[in-house]
């Protein structure tokens, strides 16, 4: 029997089976960091959900994949989702056969494990009738291939903060772990009202991702951190994904400092395409990308919906959230930071 004419199977992803899910996942069009395997055990053993991670084979070849994790909480329902903790998900495949496989797939288990809604992540839409979630953009622009071009692509007035956090002496410096990123990150989401993630989250995804998960910390001219990325390298694309300031990075023009220092390293690492990552209509940081030049991209979120009449809310854009994030904002760093993991796990 030809290959192309083989029945598709669906299987769940074994050990034996990494290597080449990842070989796939890396050649896909469709597909993203967030597909890669190693996200099956950063869920599981560091934020203890279920996993479902499916690939479709067609002849021996696998033509599709389909990471799920379930989010059970008494507060936020029992979902399951393609990924939490992730900003892209869904269904990789250039296979229509495989896709409707992986699909009737996924919905057997959202049937079986009686979850509320089944949710993707999708960058590009796939089923225009189902309920959507148009609150979510990810901004992504192709890189030159010299630092002189990709400063003369920034518009106008942030390339001038760019130049004041030059002149104010600011250097950018990789680190070698997560503590300086998790001192500045922990204190702004607390600052803004929001929970954080465990330090441990952040070493385990260097651990999993290794030279392909990197910290840079931006420092004042007398050494001090005041603001830091975590970024993440996938195929030629830079995607800046954690990050954090302290107030005194406003002033000195650190955030604008910092993701130029990540364009130069873009660039010393062949990157031609710098993804800006996910925002919120209206916010800070949807505002802040578009003055950097970035486009936004409506993100295709669908959903089947089990339990539920509407598309889940579990965002600090929804109002019944406001007194959380008042309270949040007024209680110690410490507090905040042994707490927070066991919120935002169940938010994924």
């Amino acid at each position: 029997m030809q290959r192309d004419l083989a029945p598709v199977t669906v299987r769940s992803l074994g050990e034996a089976e990494r290597g080449r899910w990842d070989a796939f996942v890396k050649a896909c069009p469709q597909a993203s960091f967030f597909h890669l395997s190693a996200w099956q055990r950063l869920i599981e053993e560091e934020q203890r959900h279920r996993t479902h991670f499916l690939f479709a084979e067609r002849g021996g070849d696998i033509v599709g994949v389909l990471p799920l994790a379930e989010v059970k909480s008494r507060l936020f329902g029992h979902s399951l989702a393609s990924l939490p903790f992730c900003v892209y998900g869904g269904i990789a495949s250039e296979d229509a056969e495989a896709v409707a496989a992986l699909e009737s797939a996924a919905e057997r288990i959202a049937l079986d494990r009686g979850v509320s809604h089944l949710e993707y992540r999708n960058v590009q839409p796939r089923h225009a009738d189902w309920p959507g979630q148009d609150l979510y953009v990810t901004f992504r622009k192709r890189l030159e291939a010299d630092d002189e071009a990709n400063m003369a692509a920034i518009p106008r007035k942030q390339r001038a903060m760019v130049r004041k956090g030059i002149k104010n002496g600011l250097s950018a410096q990789r680190d070698a772990d997560v503590s300086r990123f998790f001192s500045v990150y922990a204190d702004n989401v607390r600052r803004h009202g929001t929970p954080a993630l465990a330090r441990r989250w952040f070493a385990a995804l260097q651990n999993a991702f290794g030279d392909n998960c990197e910290v840079t910390t931006v420092c004042d001219s007398a050494a001090n951190p005041v603001s830091s990325v975590l970024s993440f390298f996938f195929r030629d694309e830079i995607l800046p994904y954690y990050a954090g300031d302290l107030p005194a990075a406003r002033d000195l023009a650190a955030n604008d400092f910092k993701y130029w220092a990540l364009m130069q390293r873009a660039v010393e690492r062949q990157c031609s395409v710098f993804d800006y990552g996910r925002s919120k209509l209206g916010t800070g940081p949807y505002s802040f990308k578009k003055n950097w030049g970035f486009e936004p991209t409506p993100l295709a979120y669908e959903y089947r919906l089990f339990g539920r009449d509407s598309v889940p809310q579990n965002n600090p854009n929804n109002p019944k959230f406001k007194l959380f994030i008042a309270l949040w904002q007024r209680m110690p760093l410490a507090l905040t930071n042994r707490l927070g993991p066991m919120i935002v796990r169940n938010l994924g």
